[in-house]
């Protein structure tokens, strides 16, 4: 779904249909709250529910995408160990007991998860 997101960017798309799963749609809405999207809302019902993703038209687009976990190394962070990602122009997205969140929202609230990926 990144990879989407970031491609569309590219060639500068206004928006995108991705299948939708609580995961991404969590994922959707902390790059939303981030400014790196326009919005994300769910559309359609049972199997044929999709996230549409409004995308940027200028300011802040993802350029790239570092995955950290994946299914065969899980890497989680307390939340002292969470730092600031490109100098404070990327962030961290964690999966926390709280949900997904960036790393700035999970310092705040003092919350450690699975770091999922930066991105910047």
């Amino acid at each position: 779904m990144l990879s989407k997101i970031k491609n569309a960017q590219a060639v500068r798309k206004k928006s995108l249909k991705v299948p939708y799963s609580r995961m991404d749609f969590g994922v959707v809405e902390a790059l939303a709250r981030k400014g790196l999207i326009k919005s994300g809302e769910r559309k359609g019902k049972g199997y044929k529910r999709v996230i549409v993703v409004v995308l940027q038209e200028a300011g802040r687009q993802i350029s790239e995408v570092k995955l950290v976990s994946r299914p065969s190394r899980r890497i989680y962070h307390g939340y002292k160990d969470i730092k600031p990602v490109r100098q404070g122009f990327g962030i961290a997205v964690l999966s926390t007991p709280k949900g997904i969140l960036t790393g700035e929202e999970a310092r705040k609230q003092k919350i450690g998860g699975e770091l999922l990926f930066y991105a910047w």
